[in-house]
């Protein structure tokens, strides 16, 4: 064990490994770590996965502790699912710019000026956001959703902008959107993806939905992160650009070893020419030792906002299964 370590001493990765698989074992905890989350960590945990795939494994588990490698809101969502198990979140300040961009007060003045709407949230959104809706979504099951409110019922989608535009075009549906947006898949450079593309003919060009519209209207596959890993699986092509936040690439390597993965370009130069969630990344192995150590920073939330939040997450699971 490591825990007399001072915190300014350097300490290899591999003994941090082993003393987190160590502290699982001992108190019973389980590790999910979001398909964005940097390598290390993904290869240490019990179960990785898109926001659908992590709550149902957090609906599902029997461990004492959740130890949520993602950011807050994912967090959150596993203690609204789990009230009597002990959440952690390795970094409290791990937020999400989508989440952000729908403060509860807002959502409330808008959900006054357009009553009588079903309320479709995706989940990266906050608890008091849950809360004040009536069904929450993912990316994978967001058309789903949608489909299964009835015919001729207005529909309120928040918080992203770009998903909703999407599911609206799928679906057919008109909804009333929340201008909101990730800033991760908002930063991919269409005329560079174009270049890419004209570099790599033999390339499929595949993005996340909540990637703006001239993006989405040029990929040959759009959906959720596990639906791009099982494109990339099924799909007869060797190699495949891919517009979403880079560390999906992690896992979709080990799924396709014998395949080329190309990480679309942002407008910003940067070390990876591509897109990265800072708020994914601020987790670290260090810092998810200590969290299990001290079984800190817990997430904790008042008992009605959490029986509010979960009607809709559990109206999800069910029209999930």
């Amino acid at each position: 064990m490591i825990d007399t370590i001072n915190r300014n001493t350097p300490v290899s990765k591999q003994a941090l490994i082993e003393g987190i698989l160590q502290l699982k074992k001992e108190k019973n905890a389980v590790l999910l770590a979001h398909y964005y989350q940097d390598p290390d960590i993904q290869d240490v945990a019990d179960y990785v996965g898109d926001s659908l795939g992590l709550s149902q494994q957090a609906a599902a588990t029997d461990a004492d502790i959740i130890v949520f490698a993602g950011v807050h809101f994912m967090a959150e969502t596993a203690k609204i699912i789990n009230p009597s198990k002990k959440v952690l979140l390795p970094d409290v300040t791990a937020s999400c710019s989508l989440a952000e961009s729908c403060t509860p007060p807002g959502f409330a003045q808008f959900l006054h000026a357009n009553p009588d709407h079903v309320v479709i949230s995706y989940i990266n959104c906050s608890a008091e956001i849950k809360a004040m809706s009536d069904i929450i979504c993912t990316s994978a099951n967001a058309e789903k959703i949608v489909n299964s409110v009835p015919a001729g019922q207005p529909i309120i989608f928040a918080p992203d902008k770009n998903l909703g535009a999407y599911i609206m075009k799928k679906t057919g549906r008109e909804m009333l959107l929340w201008d909101g947006a990730c800033i991760v898949h908002e930063a991919f450079a269409i005329d560079k993806i174009l270049t890419l593309r004209n570099e790599h003919p033999d390339a499929k060009f595949i993005a996340h939905p909540e990637s703006e519209e001239n993006i989405l209207k040029v990929a040959s596959y759009v959906g959720s992160t596990t639906g791009m890993i099982n494109f990339a699986k099924t799909n007869p092509a060797n190699k495949f650009i891919v517009a979403t936040e880079a560390g999906l690439l992690h896992q979709m390597q080990k799924e396709v070893p014998d395949k080329i993965l190309i990480p679309a370009p942002a407008e910003e130069d940067n070390n990876c020419a591509c897109s990265e969630c800072a708020f994914m990344k601020v987790n670290t192995l260090e810092k998810l030792y200590r969290c299990l150590l001290n079984e800190q920073p817990e997430i904790t939330m008042p008992e009605e906002l959490r029986l509010k939040a979960l009607k809709p997450l559990e109206r999800m699971l069910e029209l999930s299964r």
